[in-house]
C-alpha cells in the first residue's frame, strides 16, 4: 500500500511499457521527499535538453576548430572569454534538493547519491539516539493480528496481509503498513509518522477513503492497520488497458478522485502525493469503488495558510511547491497529471533526472497537440487545462472541477467547497469600491459558473432565498470531521461575522 513502482507510462510518443518491456528510468520511483538526490556536482545544463529548447550553433566562429570536420564543441564546454554563448539558466533543482535534505536531516551530500540504507535522516549517530521514538501506541499486535505476506512497499515502509486473531476484527483481512522506527533518523520523521495516523483516525465517512482501524507499536516498527483493498492499484489497471482509458471510463475515475479530495480539503487536509499508486481498488472487479491511501506526507492547513515544506512526487509536484507556497491547490495540479495520463498515456511533464522533471514542471507547457489529442473531446482538453494552470489562483478547485461541463451529465453532487467561504470573507472585508466592482463582475458570469455556485448556495440552505452566518456555520457542522478541528477550519466563521 502506497508503495512505489518502477511500471511507466508512454513518455512523448514512446510506446508504453508493460512488466515485459524494458522500462525507461524514473517514473512512478521519483518522489520528491524520499527518493535519493542526485549526486550534488550534477547541473540540470548537462540534462537532454526539451523539444522547444533549440540548439546552440557553433558554425559561425571565426576560429579553426581542432576537432575532426563535422564534429561540434560540446554546448557544455567553458565558453571563451571572448565570445559568451548564453548560458542555461540555473537549474532549480539545486535549492529544492537542497531543502529536501534539510526536511529529512540529512547533512550536505559528498559526491554520488546518498545511499538509501542511511534512511530518512542520514548518518543517525548522538542525534538519532536522543530522539523519543515512543508514540504511546498498543503494544499487543502480535496477540492481535496474525502477519501474512507483503502485498506492497513503499520508501516509508511495507505494508503486509494480516489476519485478525481477536477482538472485533477477528478473521477478517486487513492491511498492515509497516514502519521501521530504524529508519525513523529525524524529529520530521517521527512526526511524519504520528500525522499520519492522528490524519487516517480523525478523517472519517467517505466512502473512497480507506479505512483506519488501529495502530499498534512495538520496539522496531509501528503498525498501522487499516482496509484491505484487493484490486490493484490505478497505475496497474492504466498499464493493462494499454496505457490509456477511453474517456467515459476516465470520468468514472476522476469523478471518484475529485469527490474525496473535496472531502479532505473541506476538513482542512492537503495530501501532498496524489499520484496513480496511491489510490487502490477495493475488489478486482471493473466498477469496484476506488480508495486513497497513504497519508504519511498529508498536512493539516488552515484556510489562509500557505505551507512552504517540499514534499510530493516528482512526475506530480505543482510549480507553487517547488516555489515554495502553497495550500491545497497543490493537490489538484497532481489531478490534473493523473487526468492528462489517464487520456493519453503520456506525462505531461518528463525528463530522465529529477533536475530536469522539476525545470519541466517551472517552465514547460503541456503538449496537447500529438495523438491522441485531435481525437479527444474540447470539453475533456479545457479540464485538463485548468487543472494544469501553473498559475494556482486560477486552477480549478475540486469542487468546481466536478461542476465542469465534461464532468457535469455524470449527475455528481457538487460538495460544499471551502473556497465560498474564502470568497465571502474577502468580499466581507473588501473596500466599498471593491465590492461595487465585484457585484458588476457577478453580472458577466457565465452558465458554467453559475452552475456551480447555485450548487454551494444551495447547500447553504437558504432561507426565502436568503442566507446568513448561521447558514454557513450549520453547513460547514454538517461536514465537520475531526480533522476539521485540527487544522481549525471552523475560524474562518470568525472572520465574516460582521456579515
Amino acid at each position: 500500500m502506497g508503495h512505489c513502482c518502477s511500471k511507466n507510462i508512454a513518455v512523448n510518443n514512446e510506446t508504453l511499457p508493460s512488466d515485459h518491456a524494458p522500462k525507461p528510468p524514473h517514473y512512478a520511483a521519483a518522489t520528491v521527499a524520499v527518493a535519493s538526490p542526485p549526486p550534488s556536482g550534477s547541473s540540470i545544463s548537462a540534462a537532454t535538453p526539451g523539444r522547444n529548447t533549440p540548439a546552440q550553433s557553433f558554425s559561425m566562429s571565426p576560429f579553426p576548430s581542432p576537432l575532426p570536420a563535422g564534429v561540434a564543441p560540446s554546448p557544455a564546454k567553458t565558453p571563451g572569454r571572448k565570445f559568451r554563448w548564453p548560458l542555461p539558466p540555473p537549474s532549480p533543482a539545486k535549492p529544492i534538493m537542497a531543502a529536501l535534505l534539510r526536511r529529512q536531516g540529512k547533512a550536505k551530500p559528498k559526491e554520488g547519491p546518498i545511499p538509501e540504507e542511511q534512511g530518512e535522516g542520514g548518518g543517525g549517530g548522538e542525534g538519532e539516539r536522543s530522539l523519543d521514538k515512543s508514540f504511546g501506541y498498543g503494544k499487543n499486535f502480535g496477540a492481535k493480528f496474525e502477519l501474512g505476506k507483503e502485498v506492497g512497499r513503499g520508501h516509508f515502509g511495507h505494508t503486509c496481509w494480516a489476519k485478525g486473531k481477536k477482538g472485533d476484527l477477528k478473521g477478517q483481512s486487513v492491511a498492515v503498513k509497516i514502519i521501521s522506527k530504524a529508519k525513523m533518523t529525524s524529529a520530521i520523521a517521527i512526526e511524519d509518522v504520528r500525522r499520519e495516523v492522528k490524519m487516517l483516525k480523525a478523517l472519517s465517512g467517505h466512502k473512497n477513503l480507506v479505512k483506519f482501524y488501529d495502530a499498534f507499536e512495538d520496539v522496531n516498527n509501528v503498525y498501522i492497520v487499516m482496509e484491505l483493498c484487493e484490486g490493484g492499484e490505478l497505475l496497474d489497471r492504466i498499464l493493462d488497458r494499454g496505457g490509456r482509458y477511453p474517456e467515459d471510463d476516465a470520468k468514472a475515475i476522476l469523478v471518484q478522485i475529485l469527490d474525496v479530495v473535496a472531502f479532505c480539503h473541506l476538513q482542512g487536509v492537503v495530501h501532498r502525493d496524489l499520484k496513480p499508486e496511491n489510490f487502490l481498488f477495493v475488489s478486482k472487479e471493473e466498477d469496484a469503488v476506488m480508495k486513497v491511501i497513504d497519508f504519511g506526507l498529508s498536512d493539516f492547513v488552515r484556510p489562509d495558510q500557505r505551507l512552504n515544506d517540499i514534499v510530493g512526487s516528482a512526475y506530480y509536484v505543482a510549480p507553487e511547491v517547488l516555489h515554495r507556497s502553497y495550500s491545497v491547490e497543490g493537490d489538484l495540479w497532481s489531478i490534473g497529471v493523473i487526468s492528462y495520463i489517464l487520456l493519453c498515456g503520456s506525462r505531461p511533464f518528463w525528463a530522465r533526472t529529477e533536475s530536469g522533471i522539476f525545470r519541466s514542471v517551472l517552465r514547460a507547457n503541456p503538449n496537447f497537440d500529438d495523438s491522441p489529442w485531435p481525437s479527444i473531446s474540447p470539453e475533456a482538453k479545457d479540464f485538463v487545462k485548468r487543472l494544469l494552470n501553473k498559475d494556482h489562483r486560477k486552477r480549478m478547485t475540486a469542487a468546481q472541477a466536478l461542476a465542469h461541463p465534461w464532468l457535469r451529465n455524470e449527475k455528481n453532487a457538487i460538495p460544499l467547497d471551502i473556497l465560498i467561504y474564502k470568497l465571502v470573507k474577502s468580499y466581507v472585508r473588501a473596500s466599498p469600491l471593491r465590492r461595487a466592482a465585484l457585484k458588476s463582475l457577478a453580472k458577466a458570469l457565465n452558465e458554467d459558473e453559475l452552475i456551480y455556485l447555485r450548487a454551494q448556495f444551495n447547500l447553504l440552505e437558504p432561507k426565502d432565498g436568503c442566507i446568513s452566518l448561521e447558514n454557513f456555520r450549520v453547513a460547514l457542522m454538517k461536514n465537520t470531521t475531526d480533522a476539521m478541528k485540527e487544522s481549525r477550519v471552523p475560524e474562518i466563521l470568525n472572520l465574516v461575522s460582521n456579515l
